[in-house]
């Protein structure tokens, strides 16, 4: 079993939705999240003043799911959340040892 977790933009997060669910993929968890990357942030005016940015509002997207979707999923990240400008995201692929789902006790994929 594999976790995905991804960082996006905001705005991207219903196109990258639909996109998961054309290929299968039924569970998601949203965590709304700010940080930079390359970007470093950006400068703003406020009432006539100049202020720092340094953290962007981004989401972040979790999945866990069996090693033969990992491909398709992330295929759909991609393309979905893909802008072409910096600040465009991240997508980390980590392993995952054990699911159990807590309401049944089952463990493993059916857990998923």
């Amino acid at each position: 079993m594999k976790k995905i977790e991804a960082i996006i933009k905001p705005f991207k997060l219903d196109e990258v939705k639909e996109a998961l669910q054309e290929v299968g993929i039924q569970g998601i968890t949203v965590t709304e999240a700010k940080g930079f990357g390359r970007q470093k942030g950006h400068t703003e005016l406020y009432r006539g003043a100049e202020y720092v940015v340094d953290f962007l509002p981004k989401v972040k997207i979790e999945i866990v799911l069996a090693d033969q979707q990992l491909e398709a999923a992330v295929d759909a990240i991609q393309k979905a959340a893909r802008t072409g400008r910096i600040g465009d995201g991240k997508i980390f692929v980590l392993n995952v040892d054990e699911v159990i789902r807590i309401r049944t006790g089952e463990t493993g994929a059916d857990a998923i």
